[in-house]
């Protein structure tokens, strides 16, 4: 088949979208699928290069908590009509299908089958909320939708009732098997790591309260916090402030390091509020081995399993994240065990199981349109059948 994955956010730029659209056009071309990625610019970024099409400039704006992107252009509606008549999709998956205004104009034009994946959870959405009438006419547009996690499907569903696969994302657990421990750091004193924007969600200012905790009750351990943002200043005015040891300000890393990083940890931990559709961060701890301590949350709930892979504790509960600390630095045992289930359990997330999953989802869809005399007229591959069989023509 020929697919188009769509996403919003400014193809490569980093962030847990575009990671999962580049994984996932990896594994497509790997079983055989011509796909292409369609996005918007941003910068410099030239309008196109190699399987990498981009229409439109992306512009940074406040959403759900975090950062979000729109993209605009004044010759939107042509270029996509344009690109979608020269290409000749069979099927275009969408990623974060309702965020302005890429995915919008492409559903208005597309005779493709639409796909859309929903990757984002939130309490409310005031953007759906005063949007679902007139999004609703682009979500009947969608002949088949996917969510990341039961958190993020139960968020979409609020707004958009309809029937959602679940397909999680995935993660390359051999790339986190074979970093290398950071030799600096192994001198015996325990290594916690965080790793992720610096926002109020992401919760880091609960562990470096924890971590005080530690420090106060003699407790030996290094805390090393790697990522940039908005609450990086409250974060360094706190550890000056209360005169904190052992706290590594690392700043923003590269994926190389973060495999590292991950590594070398005796325990990570991801302190998140809420607002957490998929810990995909938790599944490259795992895949390293880290132990892990984490909030009890709906979308980390959806990845690791309480006392097996991960201690949970309530989400902003300074006592209890230093309590469960103090519990896993004095166990080794305890940190073994949680870190073998770990590696075991991140074998079900692989890329490669997933995108298997996501094929296997269109060819459902697909067939499901057939059977109804329903198929789009730009669709002109083979049906596929259900798992086993061989391919018939359509």
């Amino acid at each position: 088949m020929k697919i188009g994955l769509i996403t919003p956010y400014a193809y490569p730029m980093p962030g847990g979208v575009n990671d999962h659209v580049g994984n996932l056009y990896r594994v497509l071309r790997s079983r055989g699928h011509d796909v292409r990625i369609i996005t918007s610019s941003h910068g410099v970024q030239r309008a196109s290069e190699g399987d990498v099409i981009r229409i439109g400039k992306g512009f940074s704006v406040p959403f759900n908590g975090s950062m979000g992107t729109i993209t605009l252009s004044p010759t939107y509606l042509s270029q996509m009509r344009q690109l979608l008549e020269r290409e000749r999709f069979d099927v275009l998956h969408f990623h974060e299908p309702f965020v302005p205004f890429l995915s919008l104009v492409t559903l208005s034009v597309s005779t493709s089958v639409n796909v859309g994946t929903f990757h984002a959870f939130g309490g409310l959405s005031a953007s759906y909320e005063f949007g679902k009438r007139a999004l609703g006419h682009y979500a009947a547009k969608l002949h088949g939708r996917i969510a990341v996690s039961s958190a993020a499907r139960h968020f979409i569903s609020r707004y958009f009732p309809g029937e959602y696969k679940i397909l999680p994302n995935g993660v390359d657990p051999l790339s986190y098997q074979r970093a290398v421990p950071i030799a600096r750091y192994r001198d015996g004193v325990p290594n916690i790591f965080f790793v992720g924007r610096m926002e109020s969600r992401k919760g880091l200012i609960h562990l470096l309260r924890a971590f005080r905790k530690l420090q106060i009750d003699g407790v030996p351990s290094r805390l090393l916090i790697a990522g940039t943002g908005p609450g990086e200043r409250e974060a360094r005015r706190y550890v000056l402030t209360r005169q904190l040891d052992n706290v590594e300000f690392l700043g923003r890393v590269s994926e190389g390091e973060k495999r590292q990083l991950f590594k070398t940890a005796d325990i990570y931990v991801s302190p998140a509020t809420g607002r957490e559709s998929f810990g995909i961060v938790l599944l490259e701890a795992m895949s390293a081995g880290a132990p892990i301590i984490c909030s009890d949350i709906h979308g980390y709930r959806a990845v690791v399993r309480r006392d097996r892979e991960a201690l949970l504790v309530p989400p902003g509960d300074s006592e209890a994240l230093a309590d469960a600390l103090r519990r896993l630095i004095e166990d080794q045992d305890l940190r073994a065990q949680l870190s073998k289930s770990g590696v075991e359990r991140s074998e079900l997330f692989s890329w490669e199981h997933v995108g298997a999953s996501v094929e296997e989802y269109y060819g459902f869809v697909i067939r499901r349109l057939a059977d109804e005399g329903r198929l789009p007229s730009g669709y002109s591959a083979p049906i596929p059948l259900p798992p086993g069989p061989r391919q018939r023509k359509g």
